[in-house]
């Protein structure tokens, strides 16, 4: 079995959705994801973490909503404060590259790069096993009054008297991590911390989102 190889990502935000033309004039539907640098605050090391990683902050957060170990963590680092921790994982020989206080920018992608974008899904409540899982209604008439949208038989008699784990039935959907495999990046806008992407991502606009080279390409 061969080892997983780790290519460095970048941590964004997806800004929304839109479209540019090329120089023929065709339309590709593309998805704007704000990729300003992201800042090193830690090196993991398989020595001391028994891995590698590049762990970064982005955004920006006012001081006053920053706990004091997180505060303490960022002052060793030397570096400004923001929405939150990543960890992006590495190849062991590739950690020298990095250091702590660095940053890592839009650059490290180029136009039609294949890529992995993974984000979280936007969330849609508590649903119905028809909506959640495209079961099947049942008859809107011939006798039926009180099973439209029942989700049918869950088990059997006595033995084993009781529902698997894992039957598909109501309950929370969306809101999951999600990766999107092999889009295609259209531009690269490093002044401006812009990233386009072919076709959708996962989550709503406003949404944190990690762009990977992708494992497939």
């Amino acid at each position: 079995m061969t080892a997983k190889k780790y290519s460095l990502g970048l941590v964004g935000r997806k800004a929304g959705m839109t479209r540019v033309f090329t120089e023929d004039g065709k339309s590709i539907p593309v998805t704007l994801i704000e990729a300003t640098p992201n800042r090193i605050t830690q090196l993991k090391t398989p020595e001391t973490d028994g891995y590698s990683a590049v762990q970064v902050v982005v955004g920006t957060r006012r001081a006053a909503l920053i706990n004091k170990p997180a505060a303490g963590h960022l002052a060793k680092a030397k570096v400004e404060g923001g929405r939150g921790l990543w960890e992006l994982r590495v190849e062991d020989d590739k950690l020298g590259d990095f250091a702590v206080g660095g940053e890592i920018k839009a650059d490290i992608f180029e136009v039609g790069q294949k890529v992995d974008v993974q984000g979280v899904t936007k969330g849609k409540g508590f649903q119905g096993t028809i909506k959640r899982y495209n079961f099947t209604m049942g008859d809107a008439t011939h006798g039926n009054s009180l099973s439209h949208r029942q989700p049918g038989s869950l088990g059997q008699r006595q033995t084993p008297g009781r529902v698997f784990p894992g039957k598909k039935m109501a309950g929370h959907m969306g809101a999951v991590n999600q990766s999107t495999q092999n889009l295609e990046i259209v531009k690269v806008d490093v002044e401006r911390g812009l990233i386009a992407v072919s076709g959708a991502v996962p989550g709503a606009p406003g949404g944190d989102v990690i762009v990977r080279p992708s494992s497939k390409g």
